[in-house]
């Protein structure tokens, strides 16, 4: 994520005008690694035309944590409908919602002070990570990099002396979350996320801490791959056996193989067991790094299909 310290980026690289075809490049894939603001807006609507200078302006004092996608319901109702259909309230505009790694983390409706959409920026940023202090950049980046190269209990260390000298650090925090998880120290992750300060708990970094320790408890009781592989090539409509499946292949490592068939499970019945093929594909996706090729292509698919 960029910082808020960086030089101002170009404005066009800030603020496009977003339609249906381009929405998932901009908007999903887009807010891979920076929070992405929609503002759902129309040419008729009073509301939209005060709201919209002041959220340009705002977006652009952010200086790069953010950026800024204006879509124009008039010309995307097709879009508008389907996102209304995944539990977005755009019955009513201006609607402002903020999308990070995919999914949307925040939103409002209506016209609003500059100081509070200020603040809603800041809340987004912050659901980001971007609370990090710039002085503690490389020692996190040291620590994810011993982390990488599997100096596990290296890293560990790195990042409880950086939670020294700053508790509420997300990035740390979660990084220290992490490393339990590679131990194999469950209970341990369980409890230091649990413990995590209220300011931070639902940062993007310790959700996706979350996630790891959610999908290595799995992994404990995942079933046999060679049995539950039998049992889908045998029925491929045991949705069941299909899920347990892409468990125990993502306990195996092949993340790829787990959201190909959890992929293939959502296309066959999207709201079988209540949507899991589609929850557990979120729960993958934060697990793993933003730009990492299997979220990018996953989120990809997962959106085409969504929006089919």
């Amino acid at each position: 994520m960029l910082e808020l310290g960086q030089n101002t980026p170009d404005a066009s690289d800030l603020i496009k005008d977003v339609g249906e075809e381009a929405f998932m490049a901009e908007v999903v894939d887009g807010s891979a690694e920076v929070p992405v603001i929609v503002d759902f807006w129309a040419p008729w609507c009073g509301p939209c035309r005060t709201l919209g200078p002041m959220l340009e302006d705002a977006v652009k004092a952010a200086k790069g944590a953010v950026k800024m996608a204006k879509v124009n319901v008039d010309e995307a109702q097709r879009l508008a409908s389907a996102l209304a259909q995944q539990g977005l309230p755009l019955q009513s505009i201006p609607t402002v919602v903020a999308f990070y790694q995919g999914r949307p983390v925040d939103m409002f409706q209506g016209a609003l002070p500059q100081s509070e959409i200020k603040a809603f920026i800041d809340r987004v940023v912050q659901a980001a990570g971007g609370d990090a202090s710039g002085g503690l950049d490389e020692a996190v980046a040291a620590a994810e990099e011993m982390l990488t190269q599997g100096a596990v209990a290296d890293a560990a260390q790195t990042f409880a002396a950086i939670l020294g000298e700053e508790p509420a650090h997300a990035q740390a925090y979660a990084g220290l979350v992490r490393c339990y998880v590679e131990l194999g120290q469950l209970d341990e992750a369980e409890a230091t996320l649990n413990g995590a300060p209220a300011e931070i708990a639902t940062s993007a970094p310790i959700e996706a801490a979350r996630a790891q320790l959610e999908l290595a408890r799995q992994a404990e009781g995942a079933g046999p791959l060679d049995e539950l592989h039998a049992k889908v090539e045998a029925n491929p409509d045991d949705h069941q056996a299909r899920y347990d499946y892409a468990q125990a292949l993502y306990a195996k490592g092949d993340g790829q193989a787990a959201v190909d068939q959890l992929l293939e499970l959502f296309r066959r019945d999207r709201e079988w067991n209540d949507g899991a093929a589609k929850a557990q594909l979120f729960t993958i996706f934060e697990a793993l790094k933003p730009n990492d090729p299997v979220v990018l292509n996953g989120r990809r698919k997962l959106s085409s299909m969504i929006f089919a």
